[in-house]
């Protein structure tokens, strides 16, 4: 698998996931089930789970909320953040009930009496701390019009808390620096990465929904991981989380840094199209969505279907199976071979068969 030449950072271990230090990108996401419903907050990480994500935060608005961490811990298997803002106690009692992260700004929880509890507590239970600094939250950031200058202003932000951290002799920091403005993000994660080597969690905020927040988050965190910025990202939308997951793993085995388990090429469909490809590319789609433990295979199975000869015959060849359509038909290729033909009603089923039998 091809690795981006990436910015050298601290190993931080979050609940037994190591981010930075040139380990795999982490993937993220968020619950967003009622504050008090813990049960709900489990069925939802277990969905997570089993979509292939690798730490999960929660807001922990108040104690209460945070006296479920523990109940929520017996029940999963990944690592558990949590988003804590304002209220110091409420970061104590995360720490206490086991919490594997804390998310949080040292400025906005209170004095330096508040900062040194939380960050005490921390370092005795081996808990790191992510800083978030988020530009829709920031009043000095959002006064100003310049996004370089934004940029740099979310820097410095983060920075002023790092500094909180590193006079207490506390290290095991992780920083995100998002805003809703690519720029601005792609410029604060630069000029961070140029100071400090913590690692970094990316993320486009207020991205938007499945479709325009996938395209913005895409373009925004493709520019960064291709920098070789990053140790762990989420990808933010209106939506399920189990989509944040899903296209995370997507981005991520477009630029060949992590495997998503198959990897579907299909070309655009033309005039010389005699098959409904579209079609027969969704029903496939949703077939290998059910399939688990895709992500456990070493590199990306790629899986070609091609609705014309003009480029068919070459794309399915490079792949592990592939068909290329012609009229009322498709020739089926197994690493770069002839196979055999498949009529287009038998194209989902045959395709569907082969990669399971190839995961066996």
């Amino acid at each position: 698998m091809k690795y981006f030449k990436r910015y050298q950072t601290k190993k931080i271990n979050v609940g037994g996931v190591i981010i930075g230090g040139g380990s795999p990108i982490a993937v993220q996401s968020m619950t967003n089930t009622d504050k008090l419903d813990w049960n709900a907050a489990v069925r939802q990480i277990k969905e997570l789970q089993e979509a292939g994500c690798e730490i999960v935060r929660m807001s922990l608005p108040d104690i209460e909320t945070a006296q479920n961490v523990s109940k929520i811990k017996k029940q999963i298997k990944i690592p558990l953040v949590a988003d804590i803002h304002f209220d110091y106690r409420i970061a104590l009692e995360a720490v206490k009930q086991g919490v594997d992260k804390l998310r949080l700004n040292p400025g906005n929880i209170g004095g330096q009496e508040n900062v040194e509890a939380v960050v005490r507590e921390a370092k005795a239970a081996h808990i790191p701390i992510r800083i978030g600094v988020n530009a829709g939250s920031l009043k000095k950031v959002r006064t100003i019009n310049n996004n370089l200058l934004r940029a740099k202003a979310l820097s410095s932000a983060a920075m002023e808390h790092i500094h909180i951290l590193e006079r207490l002799k506390f290290y095991d920091i992780v920083v995100s620096l998002k805003a809703s403005n690519i720029e601005t993000t792609v410029e604060a994660y630069k000029i961070f990465a140029s100071k400090r080597n913590y690692p970094l969690h990316l993320g486009i905020t207020e991205a938007g929904s499945i479709f325009s927040g996938n395209i913005k988050s895409a373009a925004g965190l493709g520019i960064m991981l291709y920098d070789g910025i990053g140790d762990t990202i989420r990808v933010s939308l209106t939506a399920d989380p189990v989509e944040e997951v899903k296209s995370a793993y997507s981005l991520l085995q477009s630029l060949q840094l992590r495997s998503a388990g198959i990897e579907i090429v299909s070309c655009p469909t033309c005039s010389r199209t005699e098959v409904n490809l579209i079609k027969i590319v969704s029903e496939v789609e949703k077939a290998v969505s059910k399939m688990k433990n895709l992500k456990k295979l070493k590199k990306p199975l790629k899986v070609a279907l091609m609705g014309c000869i003009v480029n068919g015959p070459g794309e399915a060849k490079d792949a592990d199976f592939g068909i290329a359509g012609g009229k009322n038909c498709g020739i089926l290729f197994r690493n770069g071979k002839i196979i055999g033909k498949v009529s287009p009603n038998k194209w989902v089923s045959k395709l569907v068969s082969m990669m399971r039998n190839y995961r066996k």
